[in-house]
Protein backbone atom coordinates (compact mmCIF):
# COMPACT_ATOMS: atom_id res chain seq x y z
CA UNK A 1 0.00 0.00 0.00
CA UNK A 2 1.36 3.43 -0.94
CA UNK A 3 1.91 6.32 1.45
CA UNK A 4 -1.20 8.50 1.79
CA UNK A 5 -1.12 11.44 -0.63
CA UNK A 6 -2.96 13.69 1.81
CA UNK A 7 -2.98 13.35 5.57
CA UNK A 8 -4.91 15.09 8.35
CA UNK A 9 -6.03 14.55 11.94
CA UNK A 10 -9.54 13.28 12.52
CA UNK A 11 -11.62 15.23 15.00
CA UNK A 12 -11.45 12.83 17.93
CA UNK A 13 -13.08 13.67 21.22
CA UNK A 14 -12.54 11.25 24.08
CA UNK A 15 -11.63 7.73 23.11
CA UNK A 16 -10.27 6.00 26.20
CA UNK A 17 -10.88 2.45 25.00
CA UNK A 18 -9.07 2.60 21.63
CA UNK A 19 -6.09 4.44 23.12
CA UNK A 20 -5.89 2.04 26.05
CA UNK A 21 -6.00 -0.90 23.63
CA UNK A 22 -3.34 0.67 21.39
CA UNK A 23 -1.00 1.28 24.33
CA UNK A 24 -1.50 -2.28 25.55
CA UNK A 25 -0.94 -3.78 22.08
CA UNK A 26 1.79 -1.57 20.56
CA UNK A 27 3.29 0.39 23.48
CA UNK A 28 3.29 3.87 24.96
CA UNK A 29 3.05 6.82 22.63
CA UNK A 30 0.92 9.80 21.73
CA UNK A 31 -1.71 7.98 19.72
CA UNK A 32 -3.59 9.97 17.09
CA UNK A 33 -6.30 8.94 14.69
CA UNK A 34 -5.47 10.14 11.19
CA UNK A 35 -7.07 9.94 7.79
CA UNK A 36 -5.90 10.51 4.25
CA UNK A 37 -6.24 9.40 0.66
CA UNK A 38 -4.00 7.06 -1.31
CA UNK A 39 -4.13 4.82 -4.37
CA UNK A 40 -4.85 1.21 -3.40
CA UNK A 41 -5.00 -2.05 -5.33
CA UNK A 42 -8.21 -4.05 -5.01
CA UNK A 43 -8.40 -7.86 -5.04
CA UNK A 44 -9.34 -7.88 -8.73
CA UNK A 45 -6.17 -5.91 -9.60
CA UNK A 46 -7.69 -2.49 -10.27
CA UNK A 47 -6.04 0.57 -8.76
CA UNK A 48 -8.28 3.29 -7.34
CA UNK A 49 -8.18 6.22 -4.93
CA UNK A 50 -9.50 5.48 -1.43
CA UNK A 51 -9.97 7.22 1.91
CA UNK A 52 -7.93 5.55 4.65
CA UNK A 53 -8.12 5.84 8.45
CA UNK A 54 -5.34 4.70 10.80
CA UNK A 55 -3.73 5.22 14.20
CA UNK A 56 -0.21 6.61 14.48
CA UNK A 57 2.26 7.34 17.28
CA UNK A 58 5.74 8.87 17.15
CA UNK A 59 8.40 6.18 17.15
CA UNK A 60 5.85 3.41 16.54
CA UNK A 61 4.37 4.28 13.14
CA UNK A 62 1.07 3.57 11.41
CA UNK A 63 -1.11 0.80 12.78
CA UNK A 64 -4.53 -0.61 11.90
CA UNK A 65 -4.96 0.98 8.47
CA UNK A 66 -8.58 0.70 7.28
CA UNK A 67 -10.12 1.52 3.91
CA UNK A 68 -13.18 3.61 4.71
CA UNK A 69 -14.46 4.29 1.19
CA UNK A 70 -13.49 4.14 -2.46
CA UNK A 71 -13.32 7.62 -4.00
CA UNK A 72 -12.79 6.73 -7.66
CA UNK A 73 -12.21 3.64 -9.79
Amino acid sequence: MAQPATRRNCPVHRQPRPRRRLRKTYGLGRWRKLKGTAPIRLDDGTVCEAELHWYEAHGIGKKEIKVKRILSE
